[in-house]
């Protein structure tokens, strides 16, 4: 079998013959591969003399395409075509500076656009994408690189992940509730104030009797005066004055540094569990989503509060 190379030895009089086909004119074929009027005669000359057959037939101001060229040019502009948007394609990846991190809508609104800006300062070629959900996403099947989930890694099998904050739990209220309502005068004392509850619908998280016992108090009859199943609008119920509400630190603390919230008592839980950044084993991460994620995991030992433990904390229970 003859090669290729041989039969065809320039790849560019292919080019130029597909859109000289195209326009059905060499004038306006040279127009749009910036060449001369000449330089695609030539170039379609060689092509019929190595194929040994016309491929145009030619006229005072006017070429069509024999029958030999409209099958050839059929051919020619399929092949072109599938290199066009297989090259488009690896171009694209070879370009895409775009990461998605999966987050729940309170780590995103909290924790994340807060520090936006600076992540726009510190790598200012990346595009990041934020996802929330109500719940936790399995990346595998989705097109997102990065994810943030709280828990332990052995629960996650088919993860890497690296760790971006421990879960500490606190009691917080707004100086408005407590100038209205007074500070609890203990723990015990608590359990009579106005407690706003997170009624998580879909991941595991601590309630006010898991955070009342890891203090040795029966928490059983504590004064419920609203639920909310959206931690985003428990904070903000909490920052209108309309009750306590456990607050995880991770979350809470540039609320409690601006005086907008305040702990309640000395009693913070540690559960042992902690926040993670996530990405599936069964992926190598792109040059952007390793920069992200590294960047995280600055940001979150940077940002970290560290356990103020007081003796009684105790593991979460599920």
């Amino acid at each position: 079998m003859e090669s290729l190379r041989r039969l065809l030895p320039s790849a560019s009089n292919l080019i130029v013959f597909e859109a000289a086909g195209r326009h059905g004119s060499f004038t306006r074929a040279a127009a749009e591969l910036a060449m001369t009027q000449a330089a695609v005669s030539y170039a379609v000359r060689s092509l019929e003399t190595q194929l040994g057959t016309p491929l145009f037939r030619r006229a005072h101001r006017a070429v069509e395409l024999t029958e030999a060229g409209r099958r050839f040019h059929a051919d020619v502009t399929l092949g072109l075509g599938h290199i066009r948007k297989s090259a488009e394609e690896i171009r694209a990846r070879g370009r895409d500076v775009s990461v998605t991190l999966a987050a729940s809508t309170a780590f995103a609104s909290m924790w994340m656009l807060p520090r936006l800006q600076r992540l726009r300062d510190e790598l200012p070629d990346i595009d990041l994408r934020i996802q929330t959900s109500d719940r936790d996403l399995e990346l595998d099947n989705e097109p997102i690189q990065l994810g943030i989930r709280g828990g332990r890694p052995e629960h996650w099998p088919g993860y890497e992940s690296a760790l971006l904050a421990p879960e500490i739990i606190e009691a917080v209220a707004s100086p408005l509730y407590l100038d209205r309502f007074g500070a609890p005068e203990s723990v015990a004392h608590l359990t009579r104030h106005r407690l706003i509850h997170l009624e998580e619908p879909y991941r595991t998280a601590c309630d006010w009797r898991q955070w009342f016992l890891s203090a040795g108090v029966n928490g059983a009859t504590a004064n419920r005066v609203l639920a909310i199943n959206d931690y985003v609008l428990v904070i903000q119920a909490v920052l209108e004055g309309q009750g306590v509400a456990l607050g995880w630190q991770h979350l809470t603390e540039r609320l409690v540094a601006s005086g907008l919230l305040r702990p309640v008592t000395e009693h913070r839980l540690d559960t042992g569990a902690a926040f993670y950044v996530i990405w599936p084993k069964s992926r190598v991460l792109s040059k952007p989503a390793r920069d992200v994620r590294d960047w995280l995991m600055a940001e979150g030992r940077s940002a970290s509060p560290g356990a103020r433990s007081n003796g009684t904390d105790q593991p979460r229970k599920a």
